[in-house]
């Protein structure tokens, strides 16, 4: 079951919202940018993320879901794809003290089981090494594409249906959000975009459905610590509406 999210027409903002999500974007032009091989812009990446998530964990933010290998990144140079699962394997092996040391939780979104097994492992091994931990809890999508996810909770939702179990007139948006792989999160609160693009690319389509949005024009290993604060900020000046 999903859990609670503020009530309609409830006004002003709190501070600090629970869930955040990021579009990690403009590694790439980043390092065109600076005349550095794409591979240095995604290097540098993880150390934004780094940066990001212990400001997330120092405020008290919830949960951190940070899109960081999309279902249409395949469409990419065959190496820099495999840079980025080199680099899934660095970040589980080099991060695992500082997360631990901060009490961050990692869990894995997306169909990251089709990822090479090295990669895969590496994530396994870190979501494992990390489950006792009990702050802010960092939502890696990988390998992640939300069309895909809904389709899934569709055909999840079919099979019930033809076995009997589920009635077509029980569904409802309770019953499709607990056959997501956020069904026992918070919805996001706000989306945040570094890079200079204005879209959500296929990212939590359904559950960012009354986020507030935050578009920057800072690449993503530029984004800092004071960057995610004024975009804290921002959201924080809104007054949340759900629709109203």
């Amino acid at each position: 079951m999903k859990a609670p999210v503020a009530a309609p027409n409830s006004g002003a903002n709190e501070a600090i919202p629970r869930h955040i999500a990021i579009i990690m974007d403009g590694n790439r032009r980043w390092a065109r940018q600076r005349g550095l091989p794409a591979v240095e812009g995604h290097r540098r990446g993880i150390l934004a993320l780094r940066e990001i998530t212990r400001a997330a964990s120092d405020i008290g933010v919830e949960v951190l879901t940070v899109y960081g290998f999309s279902t249409e990144n395949w469409r990419r140079e065959p190496s820099e794809i495999s840079f980025l699962f080199d680099l899934c394997v660095f970040f589980a092996r080099t991060e695992l003290a500082e997360l631990n040391k901060n009490n961050v939780r990692v869990r894995i979104i997306g169909d990251w089981e089709a990822l090479p097994a090295r990669s895969r492992e590496a994530l396994e091994s870190l979501a494992r090494d990390t489950a006792g931990n009990s702050g802010l809890l960092l939502n890696l999508a990988v390998n992640y594409s939300s069309r895909a996810e809904l389709r899934d909770a569709m055909r999840a939702l079919a099979r019930e249906v033809a076995a009997g179990t589920l009635a077509p007139d029980q569904i409802s948006e309770e019953t499709l959000s607990a056959h997501l792989e956020t069904a026992d999160l918070p919805d996001p609160d706000l989306v945040i975009r570094p890079g200079g693009e204005r879209r959500l690319s296929n990212f939590l389509l359904y559950q960012a459905a009354y986020a507030e949005l935050v578009m920057s024009d800072i690449f993503w290993p530029d984004f800092s610590r004071s960057d995610f604060t004024e975009a804290i900020e921002e959201f924080g000046r809104r007054a949340r509406r759900w629709g109203a």
